[in-house]
């Protein structure tokens, strides 16, 4: 059920981007005069396929879901009737061709934004930038946070929300930049605080950010009562329920789940004795937890998780919501700094400041996708905003057989007065399709490590 549940989300997410981003090529095609011959989504072969509308496009969904395209009518793909020949791709001055080849990145840009404006106006619950206990010889120990300390601001700009900070931390450990982050402290003082944030040797962007820096998230101290099972897990296995009051682990008594969470995580090596209380009655279970690499390090899982508590995380929530203009406002912020994010990671893989770690395959981000999908309507579409982006900002990379790629050919061409030579076109369709073969290769090895290492 959880693997149908993941690519379920996967699809529903990957649908309608590659159907919004086909769509832009084809509405400014059409504005443009040209004609439309297919709007597949998909590919390979038809499985679907019906014409409706005046101007005889033939609508298609194809048997590979990665993808689509809009076919239009071209000379260099087939003959074209003389009377076609005005509304022949190849035969538009060169703006509406680059017009044409930019408008689905564009579209994708533009549909995040339209997401994310909706989300705004909403309202966006977070949970408030307050750090617990930072982890033993941490930078962030180093420099002086303590638990209680709440981010308002870093480098000068204001800190609302922990998505926000995190953002910010990633930034600022790309750049390798000194961090001045000022808080308010659990005795309502103001400090600033200076952190120099150190990316891994090998450029690994993966992980939580914060956590890298040993800056923990301020959690309530939850009961020890078991709220989730997951199947097949060690706890499962074992038997634990739903429900299950933990009592002591190895003997040291659990009086919240903090404590047991802190027991767990070391113990990938060995068996624990985990005594619960059922439903009035003791009992007993002897489990060892199954070991997973977290953040580079080896941690200890039983696949048990607490039982929500709203109440005691409700002081530690703050809700965001904004007008109509203000959310449109935001939106555009969001879209910008998410696409200038991309840019900076790509440019630092090229030059080997990032690791090529950090590329991911159709594995993780179906993963992501049922994930966030579980999270709630507000994380999946925060995802499918994300995606949208990433879809829009590598199709304008300068790649050929990608948008981009084509639109740096009319750039020549617009300085050189002359369209690109058939030979320089096969040659760049050849470096295209190698450079995204290599991709997808460092892509599909990077999911499997991932899947391997848990």
């Amino acid at each position: 059920m959880s693997m149908l549940w993941t690519v379920g989300a996967f699809i529903v997410a990957l649908a309608p981007l590659i159907m919004v981003h086909e769509f832009g090529h084809y509405l400014v095609a059409r504005w443009c005069g040209v004609k439309v011959l297919r709007f597949c989504v998909g590919f390979g072969k038809p499985l679907l396929s019906k014409r409706w509308s005046r101007d005889g496009t033939e609508w298609a969904l194809a048997a590979i879901p990665f993808g689509g395209y809009v076919k239009m009518l071209d000379e260099r793909e087939e003959p074209v009737a003389p009377e076609l020949l005005p509304f022949a791709f190849n035969r538009q001055p060169v703006f509406k061709r680059m017009l044409i080849v930019v408008a689905g990145p564009l579209t994708n840009l533009l549909f995040a934004a339209v997401i994310y404006c909706g989300i705004f106006m909403a309202g966006v619950t977070d949970l408030k930038p307050i750090l617990g206990e930072p982890a033993a010889g941490s930078p962030a120990v180093l420099a002086g946070f303590q638990s209680g300390d709440r981010v308002t601001s870093i480098n000068g700009e204001a800190i609302a929300t922990w998505s926000e900070m995190r953002k910010a931390l990633l930034e600022a450990m790309m750049d390798r930049q000194q961090l001045e982050i000022t808080v308010v402290t659990s005795g309502n003082h103001a400090e600033i605080r200076a952190l120099k944030p150190v990316l891994t040797q090998d450029g690994d962007l993966e992980g939580d950010p914060a956590e890298k820096l040993g800056m923990t998230l301020l959690r309530p101290r939850l009961d020890p009562v078991i709220g989730a099972v997951t199947p097949d897990s060690p706890a499962a296995l074992a038997g634990l329920q739903p429900g299950d009051v933990v009592l002591s682990i190895d003997g040291s008594v659990i009086a919240n789940w903090g404590q047991a969470v802190e027991r767990i995580r070391p113990a990938y090596d060995k068996v624990l004795t985990i005594d619960v209380m059922r439903s009035g009655t003791q009992k007993r279970f002897q489990l060892a937890p199954v070991r997973i690499i977290e953040n580079g390090l080896p941690i200890g899982r039983l696949g048990i998780a607490v039982k929500p508590d709203p109440e005691r995380y409700a002081p530690l929530m703050i809700e965001v919501r904004y007008g109509l203009f203000q959310s449109l406002g935001h939106a555009a912020v969001e879209v910008w700094d998410t696409s200038a994010l991309s840019l900076r990671v790509i440019g630092r893989m090229i030059v080997g400041r990032v690791s090529i770690k950090n590329i991911s395959g159709p594995v993780t981000i179906a993963d992501y996708a049922g994930q966030s999908a579980k999270m709630g309507i507000s994380p999946y579409l925060r995802f499918i905003a994300f995606i949208s982006i990433s879809l829009g900002v590598l199709n304008l990379l300068p790649i050929p057989v990608l948008d981009g790629g084509h639109l740096m050919y009319y750039l020549v061409e617009l300085f050189k007065g002359s369209p690109v030579s058939d030979s320089v076109l096969e040659a760049g369709q050849k470096i295209g399709f190698g450079i995204l073969g290599l991709l997808m290769l460092f892509a599909l090895y990077n999911d499997i490590h991932r899947l391997i290492a848990g």
